[in-house]
């Protein structure tokens, strides 16, 4: 009997310990050198999903959508990825964008994880950009469970051009937000993070720059850039990345991706995997019959799902 009970308290306290709200564990995130930190100045990690495009995707932009994924997938963070692009985005349809943006960040807040608000875009908007985030920074400033992501994937932008932007927009967000987390794009899809060592932002706290992968395209080369980066101090956050090639599609490649993760874990970088959307491509996680609410059985999780889910399983 006393072994019993002893076996059924341990299954009560994982049980509470995979229950845990990150947002009251950690609190208000700060930036200490190269490493995102809690309230108390130690080292964090989060780890989570992206949704995919609002205008695209737009079902899946729900409350409970955040529920599933903190409880069934162990999310520390959500991404909501407000479209800039492509049809009905952001900026043809901005009533529609927030009436997509806004369940998925108050439910966050409900539900005591962090959630980034994405401005998913590849070309520069600077004035529209200042606009939506002094809006978002006045209206959600005050919560911890923020993150701004000011400009998802530059192409074909300097990274001179790119300062000038972050400089902008976060100045705009510090007006009503003293200290929620930034994040910085970078030339060439996020990948040239070395650009970012010899030069990055001054004069603001709290800000860390975004390195994207998709590990079926990118290898060694930028594993040892991002890591080259972090060891001159850079503070990098993986907002977005997959198992996939880079176009999110062809073959699925689960040894460089466990390779990223491990390089994750080991330099102390969150890491956020794209995306939860029912596309006809391999990056995408659900099948079409997937309900718009989760929770999701096997049977409408795609190959890739599984294997993020798997990997947030065992690191969160």
């Amino acid at each position: 009997m006393k072994k019993l009970l002893t076996i059924i308290l341990f299954f009560v306290c994982a049980c509470q310990a995979h229950a845990i709200d990150p947002v009251k564990q950690y609190g208000q995130l700060q930036v200490k050198g190269s490493q995102l930190c809690d309230q108390n100045g130690n080292a964090v990690i989060l780890r989570g999903v992206s949704l995919g495009w609002h205008n695209l995707w737009p079902r899946f932009y729900n409350k409970k959508v955040v529920q599933t994924l903190k409880q069934d997938w162990h999310c520390s963070v959500v991404r909501a990825a407000m479209g800039i692009m492509i049809e009905d985005n952001y900026l043809e349809n901005p009533s529609y964008a927030m009436k997509c943006m806004t369940p998925v960040i108050e439910s966050a807040i409900k539900q005591n994880v962090y959630v980034i608000i994405d401005w998913h875009s590849h070309i520069l908007k600077t004035a529209e950009a200042k606009t939506f985030f002094g809006e978002m920074a006045r209206k959600y400033g005050k919560y911890p469970h923020i993150i701004y992501e000011i400009f998802n994937e530059p192409v074909e932008d300097s990274w001179a051009d790119l300062k000038k932007y972050a400089a902008e927009v976060i100045g705009e967000i510090r007006k009503y937000d003293s200290d929620n987390v930034v994040l910085v794009g970078n030339p060439h899809w996020d990948q040239d993070i070395h650009l970012v060592a010899e030069s990055p932002l001054e004069g603001f706290d709290n800000v860390m720059y975004t390195v994207h992968f998709y590990a079926a395209t990118h290898g060694d080369h930028l594993r040892n850039r991002m890591e080259e980066a972090v060891k001159r101090g850079v503070p990098v956050f993986i907002s977005e990345s997959g198992a996939t090639e880079a176009s999110g599609d062809g073959k699925i490649d689960p040894e460089s991706e466990e390779k990223w993760i491990e390089l994750c874990e080991r330099l102390g970088v969150s890491w956020v995997c794209w995306s939860i959307s029912d596309k006809n491509e391999s990056c995408s996680m659900l099948l079409p019959r997937a309900t718009a609410t989760g929770p999701w059985a096997d049977d409408v999780i795609k190959e890739y799902g599984k294997l993020v889910k798997k990997l947030l399983l065992k690191y969160n």
